[in-house]
């Protein structure tokens, strides 16, 4: 008996008619984004909603591919975290506003990166050939945040060692007197108050040490950061700041300062990704996205580094993907998380753009500039567009194809064809993506 599995000689989909030849064909089959859009971000939002957020930025998504997505849409993806949202199965919740009610909809449970790549599959089985994939935050509407982030620790070996919870007074957050103190998350005896981002403080100095990086290097990734968010409209923590002001702000979790930390925003972004052939039907100029990657390490802090495996990960296989060899010399924007000052460096010298403790050194040699040779965050990243959860890793992306497109205006990098955004899901998770763009389909 032949041990080859037998396949159909053939079958229907959609109305298309699939042999297993023409199934192998779409391995070739490039994947472009035809259209972004975005809400305006914003610290606090108590006038809209969540849903008002995911269809403004939907329909502004596309208006910009000149598409109706109750007909040219095939699939819908929204990235959204169930204890973010504040209730469960959120997806029974998607598909109204998004224009997916009675269409295929599914819910990734990570970052909008994440939610990239699986567009990416879908439209690489040749099954489909237009998805549209929004993310969303609404942070202000939780009270608990840091009771939140808590619930991503281990409850036996790791959530106990961080007592009961006060909420850190990091831009954007209200001040509080010694009459009226930070208020605590859950309720414990302990006179130890410690917010969860401890650990961000463990893994700076862990960063610091090895790197021979200094806090004064990471402070200036603050002042870099908001100024380039000023030339961005969407932006909501813009500020001229001096180094000075970054290293006098009060240490939280030293050596993490209240300046090094990204305020928590609102807002939300959506994509649409086609195939190649679908983009030249509509006539529209694609941004092709010609490498992805992921990765999610152990869950565990015990059991994994503090170097950003995850990064270098994700990274090697968006190189690989997109035929990608020297990636400093074939880069020309970058967008990587930098939720915490120290992370942008980090996650440069993690994805190969930089050596270990080179990051600082084109910092201070103006090389991450707007006009530098490797141009980073100029959307103001997170520290000067504010931390928008599961949005942030398309809010990465959404700069990327702006760039690449032309259209970023007073902070547009001159000859960006190629570029790479990189995202993290944040404390105290090991998961990120990587995804890169360009122009010509390459």
């Amino acid at each position: 008996m032949s041990s080859t599995c037998a396949f159909p000689p053939g079958f229907i989909i959609k109305g298309k008619y699939f042999t297993m030849e023409k199934w192998g064909d779409n391995v070739t089959r490039k994947v472009c984004v035809i259209g972004v859009g975005h809400t305006d971000f914003n610290s606090m939002t108590p006038d809209v909603g969540w849903k008002e957020f995911m269809y403004e930025a939907c329909q502004k998504a596309y208006v910009d591919a000149g598409i109706d997505p109750r007909k040219d849409v095939d699939s819908f993806i929204t990235c959204a975290e169930d204890y973010y949202e504040g209730f469960s199965i959120f997806d029974e919740f998607v598909p109204d506003q998004i224009g997916a009610a009675l269409r295929p909809c599914c819910t990734v449970c990570g970052d909008g990166l994440h939610g990239l790549g699986n567009a990416y599959m879908q439209i690489k089985t040749g099954l489909l050939d237009v998805v549209a994939v929004e993310a969303h935050s609404k942070v202000s509407d939780l009270l608990t945040f840091g009771e939140i982030v808590l619930f991503a620790f281990d409850p036996i070996f790791e959530r106990p060692i961080v007592g009961p919870v006060e909420r850190p007074n990091y831009a954007g957050s209200p001040s509080y007197t010694k009459k009226s103190p930070k208020p605590l998350i859950g309720s414990s005896k302990e006179k130890e108050r410690i917010h969860p981002y401890f650990l961000a403080g463990l893994e700076m100095q862990h960063y610091l040490r090895k790197t021979g990086t200094t806090e004064e290097q990471c402070a200036k990734v603050v002042v870099k950061n908001k100024k380039n968010a000023f030339h961005n409209p969407y932006s909501d923590y813009e500020a001229r700041i001096t180094l000075e002001d970054v290293m006098s702000s009060e240490y939280l979790f030293k050596p993490v300062k209240t300046l090094d930390i990204s305020p928590n925003v609102d807002g939300a972004i959506a994509f649409v990704l086609a195939s190649e052939e679908k983009a030249k039907e509509f006539g529209i100029e694609p941004i092709y996205l010609s490498g992805f990657g992921y990765c999610s390490e152990t869950p565990w802090l015990s059991t994994r580094g503090m170097d950003a495996g995850y990064a270098t990960i994700a990274a090697n296989m968006a190189y690989k993907m997109a035929g990608i060899k020297k990636p400093r010399n074939e880069i020309h924007i970058a967008e990587v998380d930098d939720r915490f000052s120290y992370k942008e460096l980090q996650h440069l010298e993690a994805i190969g753009l930089a050596r270990c403790g080179e990051a600082a050194e084109l910092l201070e040699e103006g090389e991450l500039e707007v006009k530098g040779s490797l141009p980073t965050n100029t959307s103001g990243g997170s520290l000067g567009v504010g931390n928008c959860l599961e949005a942030t890793g398309l809010q990465k992306a959404l700069e990327i194809v702006t760039q690449l497109r032309g259209h970023a205006g007073k902070r547009q990098v001159k000859d960006a064809d190629v570029g790479i955004a990189q995202s993290w899901r944040g404390i105290p998770t090991g998961s990120g993506a990587v995804a890169i763009f360009n122009r010509g389909g390459r």
